[in-house]
């Protein structure tokens, strides 16, 4: 006979149950569609053995449609706390395998509560997403627990790092969380978000098209930027998360975690030097710039698929955390266009919030021209960067290597928008124009008159250019900083951040600025 008390072993009962999830039965689907539980995919996000739980036996209330018929502890989502390298997050994890993991009123609360905790403590929140959307068993209950999910999602931007796993589906008005939080991670094949579903589409529109087609991570990475990251497995969708937190600090009053270096910080790698053709025209890869920069690799490139002509991404320099922004000449010629601009633009921001260094690589003949960049409202698109660039107060390097014509130049991180540091290469062009462009301009009667007018053209593209579209010209003038070999930007770079560290830029007394959205 047991001398246990039996409070305890109710206790017990009750805990088995709670880990039951929606029971065996369906947690076997969810394994058979290859499919982790809400609670294995904890236990490979956090340290082993350091998550606690919180609320594990709360359950939905109300009897909408017989709900009461079948409890379940935890109501369709785990809650709680853990460590990634030893530092505290905070999470939860929807389980499908209750109600589809449908967000209820008490859902909600449970959720509310940790971001809340979190916000409290100032640590990271990570939100592992697998879900069909509204309970519509509780009606507008569920629809005011997504709106206070949104508004603490909001409000707690910018104050501590959130993250979005996408493990399952995300419909309907659900998909506006992840949209609202830092990173974005997706899994291919298995995560979908849309506001309106196919048969909804179908119903609407008549429009057919499939989930995959509508809303897979292969969409929102190429075409809607919705998504910044995509991989082929939960446990690479896991382990991202965990990776992209080594770069951040857990809120924005602390500085990003600083690794020592293995890579020689005195480092010169002598292929830059001859990395940018001496044919303006020519195309090279800056992605080949920044890997042969930054400490040896750690860049981690963020939204890789989408707006390619525009780079984004985090990195070591000397062992600190930076952001790095550029454009990539080999594709598009490295023109800045609506979505380049968004890329961008959320990016720099996203650094500004978390204290993250910006070093900007400068390659671009300007703006895409065209009707539809025009009338799709590149002017606004264009100031949000313009915005972004100028309102962040972290530590600001720009390194131009070629082209920086007229608004290109401005907006990306140029001198006088605040950056703290300008370096130009030799081959750095700073001009209003490309020199071709600014011949056609200026000598167009004497080109006109001219016997052989493309020798004329060029004659004086390339007198314009040895005047004007220089290092030189530009440096005379105050708007850069120095003029180094292409090896010497690692070294530059590090002493620049070093003598940056304890920048302080206090901004002007105000509630928010007004972006143009």
């Amino acid at each position: 006979m047991s001398n246990e008390d039996p409070r305890i072993l109710e206790l017990r009962k009750m805990r088995a149950k709670a880990l039951e999830g929606g029971g065996a039965e369906r947690v076997a689907k969810q394994k058979a569609k290859g499919k982790l539980t809400a609670r294995e995919r904890i236990e490979l996000l956090l340290d082993k053995g350091t998550f606690n739980e919180i609320e594990p036996f709360i359950t939905h209330q109300g009897d909408e449609m017989d709900l009461l018929k079948e409890k379940f502890y935890g109501d369709g989502v785990i809650t709680g706390y853990g460590q990634i390298n030893g530092r505290t997050v905070y999470l939860y994890s929807q389980d499908f395998t209750i109600y589809g993991g449908t967000l209820s009123e008490m859902q909600s609360h449970k959720i509310c509560r940790v971001m809340d905790l979190a916000v409290r403590n100032g640590v990271p929140f990570i939100a592992l997403i697998d879900s069909g959307g509204a309970r519509i068993q509780e009606g507008v209950r569920s629809m005011g627990g997504y709106a206070e999910i949104f508004r603490r999602n909001a409000q707690y931007s910018g104050v501590v790092p959130q993250i979005s796993v996408m493990l399952g589906p995300c419909a309907g008005g659900a998909a506006y969380s992840p949209a609202l939080t830092d990173l974005v991670v997706m899994v291919e094949k298995q995560s979908f978000m849309f506001l309106t579903g196919p048969e909804v589409i179908k119903a609407v529109t008549g429009e057919v098209i499939d989930a995959e087609s509508l809303g897979g991570s292969s969409v929102h990475m190429a075409v809607s930027g919705v998504a910044h990251l995509s991989v082929a497995s939960e446990k690479a969708a896991l382990d991202m998360a965990r990776y992209f937190l080594s770069y951040l600090p857990s809120n924005n009053v602390e500085n990003p975690p600083f690794e020592k270096p293995t890579d020689d910080l005195n480092r010169m790698d002598e292929s830059l030097n001859s990395i940018v053709p001496l044919d303006p025209t020519e195309p090279y890869i800056m992605h080949q710039v920044i890997e042969r920069i930054i400490d040896k690799g750690t860049f981690l490139e963020i939204q890789p698929d989408w707006a390619r002509n525009a780079i984004v991404g985090l990195a070591r320099i000397g062992g600190h955390s930076v952001g790095i922004v550029g454009q990539e000449p080999a594709i598009m010629a490295g023109v800045i266009d609506i979505d380049a601009a968004d890329k961008m633009t959320r990016f720099v921001r996203m650094c500004d919030c978390f204290n993250i260094p910006l070093v900007t690589f400068v390659d671009s003949p300007g703006f895409l021209p065209g009707i539809a960049q025009e009338h799709g409202g590149i002017i606004r698109h264009g100031a949000k960067l313009l915005y972004a660039y100028s309102e962040a107060t972290v530590p600001k390097i720009c390194i131009i290597t070629r082209k920086a014509y007229g608004g290109a130049y401005v907006v990306m991180s140029s001198k006088y928008l605040g950056t703290d540091v300008t370096y130009a290469w030799p081959s750095a062009e700073i001009a209003v124009l490309g020199a071709e462009g600014a011949a056609n301009i200026l000598f167009k009667k004497q080109i006109e008159a001219a016997p052989d007018q493309s020798a004329e053209r060029k004659k004086l593209a390339d007198e314009y250019r040895a005047k004007f579209n220089n290092p030189y010209y530009a440096a005379s003038t105050g708007y850069v900083d120095d003029i180094i070999e292409p090896r010497e930007s690692r070294p530059k770079i590090i002493a620049s951040l070093s003598a940056l560290r304890d920048k302080y830029t206090p901004a002007p007394p105000r509630k928010h600025g007004n972006i143009p959205v």
